[in-house]
């Protein structure tokens, strides 16, 4: 039902957007499909790999793994996969909830998403560049504690 909500918001704003200026509109419109054609490539083929890893993963394995009930152990594992793969955060959290629905755990998934999006052993090499070796590495080891708060906090909220 707050789909149907949103989506009838964001026309009547898309409605009096075009009233109030209608070359304006158009520009932001045609700026935006661009965006959408430039994401689409790695939105639809993150899905894809997810969903072909999904389907080569049984419930029964993901729940062992990065369940509710593994406990810290699947926390740290989550926390570990997340800080050494690289997806974009407008994939990650489609994904969480495609892992949520596959049997992961709230918890695990919390430190999952966070590492996800704010750990970046991958592209360590560039920020150290950047931003210096001892920057990188400590922005990097706080952001996976972070991560275990996050968890932590999440285990707090849903018991």
């Amino acid at each position: 039902m707050e789909t149907y909500i949103f989506y009838g918001l964001a026309l009547i704003g898309l409605g009096v957007s075009f009233w109030k200026d209608k070359e304006k509109t158009k520009t932001a419109l045609k700026k935006s499909w661009k965006s959408l054609e430039n994401i689409l490539p790695q939105l639809l083929t993150m899905i894809f790999l997810i969903s072909v890893l999904l389907a080569y993963l049984n419930t029964s394995l993901i729940s062992r793994l990065i369940g509710g009930e593994s406990g810290w152990v699947g926390v740290i594992i989550a926390a570990v996969v997340g800080s050494i793969t690289m997806i974009p955060p407008f994939v990650a959290f489609p994904t969480a909830s495609m892992l949520l629905k596959a049997g992961a755990g709230f918890m695990q998934i919390g430190a999952f998403v966070s590492t996800l999006t704010m750990v970046g052993i991958v592209t360590m090499p560039v920020e150290m560049k950047y931003f210096g070796k001892k920057m990188t590495l400590y922005r990097n080891i706080l952001a996976f504690v972070f991560s275990f708060a996050v968890a932590f906090l999440i285990q707090g909220v849903t018991g």
